[in-house]
């Protein structure tokens, strides 16, 4: 996006209306996504505070609900039986108020009283660390601050690796608040990195990290690069709030997202989010990277842009259901100011400009049951014609994404051990384009499922926290995915322009080369101080079928062991 049309419309929104007190929001790989998940199922109703649907989340809504959660918690609930009767049977455990414990100190500026903010035992020269989650807080009437470092150290081996493999990251990030209107947000890293050999041969061959994108190479596979995300927010109604940043989001509430991941790389974005009464409506308005060729050496990256909306309604306490639809677009130095209309549906505007671009549509449900259960899924339609989805004859163009999943918390009876079960169906083709602009993704990394397309994935998850620091998780994905050699297009490279398909009819998921990969992880995670973890885990990843057959490529079957530390980081997984 054009950072004058930004800029434009950051400054028609501020002069619209006086803005209102406004948050900053938790990164994406923090331990407060689970545990949130976990106290929303155990509520037996949906937050009415925010939308977990949509990621990240705000900071004021999360330290609301747990306020309210953890008062409630700890009253006598038959003396209050005019209060949300779904709280009724918490059953909370020691560990429950552990983590609301930490969700209130983590966002201390927005609960009530500064209650949150917890005396350090041990300052350090009476400057920093007063509260213990903050390496330096500023809590004044209007301006708030918190410093923190970053650090994540990790290192390990691989079977017949012959080498070190690591990970070294060094930084820091500040959030803030300025006279109660303006939210600022920054982090800053820099890194190298020598992963597995198989995550080194999909840098390789995509020109980028996961997840961050631009890289430099060092020797015997290390890259070395910077990682950095920001930015300001402010509230235009007391319902309406507008981030200008450069970072990722997350649309979903499965392992995986079928509409919009923080998988790929970050980019520039407007979002502006409404939540009033029983509805959340989110619009992002971005500028991302087009595909290109690292191996010409530095150039100026080719642009293309998305506009999303995502609206999603409470109907009933228990159930959310919601509607999704974005545009995929490249514009020579401009943004098509059409789409920036907050309301209409984008493939009107495709049809009107006569636009060549790539409209999506989707559907997405979630039900929270029995204070133990949630059931989730997804539809992502990226094209589809009845008539042809009946006649059953494997017609290209019908492309779609499905994922259904299911979540178990105290499971069997066992508090605190929660699992997970999630199924992803994707058709040939889909996420991708006949202009190869205008596929799903940015910076040579999917914007959705991270393996693209033509594929069926089952991934389950079990977490345990059997005391209140101690945190275990065991991982399995297993999926069979159809690729192409060199000379075929089957329909699961999303950077291929599907004009090269193979045939019309006769598609069915996972043709072409057949490749089964199955990816397991146990991972167990001692919390030392405040948001300092040391870490301790095992990857085993197993490879055959066509893929293997057709590269020829050593070491993507491989155990790989690591040790770690980590400050106020989440872990770096290798999941694909």
């Amino acid at each position: 996006m054009s950072p004058k049309t930004v800029c434009l419309a950051g400054i028609c929104l501020l002069t619209a209306a006086a803005a209102s007190a406004q948050t900053t929001f938790i990164p994406l790989d923090q331990y407060s996504y689970h545990a949130l998940d976990r106290l929303e199922i155990k509520s037996g109703h949906l937050s009415t505070q925010f939308n977990s649907t949509v990621k990240p989340f705000a900071r004021d809504a999360v330290a609301a609900f747990a306020w309210e959660l953890d008062s409630l918690s700890r009253t006598n609930e038959d003396s209050l039986p005019y209060l949300h009767p779904y709280w009724h049977t918490l059953g909370l455990s020691a560990v429950d108020h552990y983590n609301l414990g930490k969700l209130l100190a983590d966002n201390a500026e927005w609960v009530p009283d500064s209650t949150g903010f917890v005396p350090s035992k041990h300052p350090l020269w009476h400057t920093f660390y007063q509260d213990k989650a903050n390496l330096l807080t500023v809590n004044q009437p209007d301006f708030f601050l918190a410093v923190n470092p970053l650090i994540r150290l990790q290192v390990g081996g691989e079977s017949g690796g012959g080498q070190t493999d690591f990970i070294a990251t060094r930084g820091a990030e500040l959030r803030g608040r300025i006279a109660g209107k303006i939210g600022f947000y920054g982090s800053f890293t820099e890194n190298q990195e020598r992963p597995p050999y198989f995550v080194q041969h999909r840098i390789a061959s995509r020109k980028a990290v996961p997840g961050i994108g631009y890289y430099k190479t060092l020797s015997n596979g290390e890259v070395d690069y910077l990682n950095a995300s920001g930015y300001v927010t402010f509230g235009v109604t007391k319902y309406i709030d507008v981030v200008f940043g450069y970072g990722n989001n997350f649309i979903g509430d499965g392992y995986r997202s079928l509409f919009l991941s923080d998988y790929a790389p970050n980019y520039l974005y407007l979002k502006l989010n409404t939540h009033i009464w029983k509805l959340n409506y989110t619009n992002i308005f971005a500028e991302l990277t087009s595909s290109f060729d690292k191996t010409h050496g530095d150039f100026l990256r080719p642009k293309k842009y998305m506009a999303l909306h995502q609206l999603s309604m409470n109907v009933t306490p228990w159930l959310n259901l919601g509607v999704f639809e974005n545009v995929i677009f490249s514009r020579k130095d401009h943004f098509e100011f059409q789409y920036l209309n907050p309301i209409i549906f984008y493939r009107s505007i495709e049809q009107a400009v006569g636009s060549p671009d790539n409209a999506n549509l989707g559907f997405n449900a979630k039900a929270v049951v029995a204070h133990h259960f949630e059931l989730y899924g997804q539809f992502f339609l990226d094209e589809l014609k009845v008539k042809e989805l009946l006649s059953d004859r494997g017609w290209w163009g019908n492309k779609w994404a499905l994922q259904l999943g299911g979540k178990y918390v105290d499971a069997f009876g066992v508090r605190n051990l929660d699992l997970q079960g999630e199924l992803n169906v994707i058709r040939p083709y889909t996420y991708s384009h006949g202009d190869s602009v205008a596929n799903y993704t940015t910076y040579n990394e999917p914007l959705a499922h991270p393996l693209g397309a033509n594929l069926v994935e089952f991934a389950g998850l079990a977490r345990y926290q059997p005391i209140p620091k101690l945190y275990l998780e065991g991982r399995l994905t297993a999926s069979r995915q159809g690729l192409d050699d060199a000379f075929s297009d089957w329909g699961g490279d999303i950077f291929v322009d599907y004009d090269n398909r193979e045939q019309e009819y006769g598609n069915r998921i996972g043709q072409g080369l057949r490749n089964n990969l199955v990816n397991v992880s146990v991972t167990a995670s001692y919390e030392l101080k405040h948001n300092l973890y040391a870490d301790l885990s095992y990857l085993k990843r197993k490879v055959s079928g066509g893929y293997q057959t057709y590269a020829a490529l050593p070491h993507e079957n491989t155990d790989f062991f690591s040790v770690g530390l980590r400050w106020n980081m989440g872990r770096r997984d290798y999941d694909y």
